[in-house]
């Protein structure tokens, strides 16, 4: 069996990754279709646990450690949920938590949910504590207790909730006590945030507050483009969602009665749904990206067209700026949708604003290493408080082959400039060696996927390669070096 295609509690440790295809050989045509949007797969699985009655769930994301933990935590918060090969079925709450302890008992005192490293869980539950009628502790890993939180905290204090930290003020462990949901408190104007979920966690439990709850965003809004998933998906499963002045103003409320939700009582938030989940965009640029630094090859990701609600869709356009071609086939009869790559022969430098899809970046880091001279990335800001500090971390891990990353940019601690050995390849420069006698190079992944996942990439060009802590794809791909296997 190829080492790739093992169990991932069976890839070894580090993981030596097969040597590129060899100079004249035919590229790779591959067609991937990645597990089902993470981001996509919690707005969901928390809304069909706060829904009343049956929903259905296809295609999300269940077998990866972040899905796991917020699985786990809305079982313990009363939803009763039935993972499938295919589906997953949630009888929900209702609107109101009905929390127990491990072994069945109803929970009368502090509940903990301990979510790992599970940023996304982390936030969404904290907010979603509001509806608790006990008290919810939020506790994570020693990364986790790193990752601030203080300004979700501050914004559920508006919200009537008591928030206490029992170690570093604004950081997990946190303590949300239920809210007296004061009337005057369903209007919020929210500054910059450190992150989009913060905004993302208020909207999902807006159908259920008292009120309709409306926020005001002043300054830079913080990867607007998750925002807008939220506020897709809310309107898509019948919730009441109204934005004025490009998502200044975002108000959300309860499903309204009609015909097809005519059974919609006051506190149910929106009806029981079924949903399809869509495959994980983000999971996609990594087979985008492949294709983008192989010339001639070609990669379509399928199930994903224009329609997406994922930001990381536009992944792809970045790539055709630095010379890959795209092609977007719609689902027609017979047929699935994909949207394929297609790399080209000289990669060119890119200046980016990834603010849209941050978790793109370290990806796009990895394609602009090989690129035919300097490229900046700007909208950055976020990755310093994700599993690890992903700028550092590329910083670190590609200076290892010969690329300087450099960061803070004119003053911009959210931007950095790639810079290839000698400037780049495409006759501009030496490059990054290559040929087959490269040293071998050991990346360090920092507990982080998108870290190993990006690096990863490297060895579809240059020999030697191996990954420290492979395993730690399983947060959100645990399939991810069996799809990788077919490209080499």
């Amino acid at each position: 069996m190829h080492i790739l295609r093992r169990p991932l509690a069976e890839i070894p440790d580090p993981l030596a990754l097969p040597p590129p295809r060899s100079r004249g050989a035919s590229p790779f045509d591959a067609a991937i279709r990645p597990p089902g949007s993470k981001s996509l797969s919690n707005r969901a699985l928390l809304l069909a646990a706060l829904a009343p009655g049956q929903s259905i769930l296809h295609g999300a994301l269940v077998d990866a450690d972040d899905a796991v933990r917020m699985i786990d935590a809305l079982r313990t918060l009363g939803a009763t949920i039935d993972v499938h090969e295919d589906r997953v079925v949630v009888h929900g709450v209702g609107g109101r938590w009905k929390p127990v302890h491990p072994n069945g008992s109803p929970a009368t005192g502090d509940l903990l949910l301990n979510l790992n490293n599970a940023g996304t869980a982390t936030r969404f539950l904290a907010a979603a504590a509001l509806l608790s009628p006990v008290p919810i502790v939020i506790d994570g890993n020693a990364r986790m207790r790193e990752r601030p939180i203080g300004e979700l905290g501050d914004i559920l204090k508006k919200l009537g909730a008591s928030i206490s930290y029992s170690a570093r003020p604004g950081f997990p462990p946190m303590r949300i006590g239920p809210p007296a949901f004061p009337p005057d408190a369903t209007v919020l104007e929210i500054p910059t945030t450190q992150s989009s979920q913060f905004i993302s966690a208020l909207l999902l439990i807006a159908p259920w507050l008292p009120h309709h709850l409306t926020i005001k965003l002043v300054g830079e809004i913080t990867s607007e483009s998750y925002i807008n998933m939220t506020l897709g998906l809310l309107q898509r499963l019948g919730a009441s969602v109204q934005t004025a002045g490009d998502n200044r103003v975002i108000r959300v409320g309860p499903a309204a009665a009609s015909p097809t939700n005519r059974d919609l009582i006051p506190g149910d938030g929106i009806p029981p749904f079924e949903y399809d989940v869509e495959p994980d965009a983000s999971g996609a640029t990594y087979f985008w990206a492949a294709a983008a630094l192989v010339p001639d090859s070609t990669c379509r990701l399928l199930d994903l067209d224009a329609g997406s609600l994922q930001g990381d869709t536009g992944f792809v356009e970045l790539l055709g700026r630095m010379g890959a071609t795209s092609t977007l086939k719609p689902a027609l009869a017979g047929s699935r949708a994909s949207l394929q790559v297609r790399g080209p022969r000289t990669l060119l430098p890119i200046m980016a604003d990834m603010s849209d899809m941050p978790d793109a970046a370290m990806t796009l880091a990895v394609v602009a290493s090989f690129a035919s001279g300097v490229s900046v990335l700007r909208g950055l800001r976020t990755l310093r408080v994700k599993e690890s500090d992903r700028i550092a971390a590329m910083q670190t891990e590609l200076a290892k082959i010969g690329v300087k990353i450099d960061s803070p940019v004119a003053g911009d601690s959210g931007a950095m400039t790639i810079t290839p050995p000698g400037g780049g390849g495409g006759g501009r420069g030496p490059g990054i060696d290559c040929s087959p006698s490269a040293p071998p190079v050991h990346f360090d992944t920092y507990d982080d996927h998108r870290i190993a996942m990006s690096l990863a990439l490297i060895a579809l060009r240059r020999p030697n390669v191996f990954i420290n802590h492979p395993q730690c794809v399983a947060k959100t791909y645990a399939a991810y070096w069996r799809d990788l296997a077919g490209l080499f």
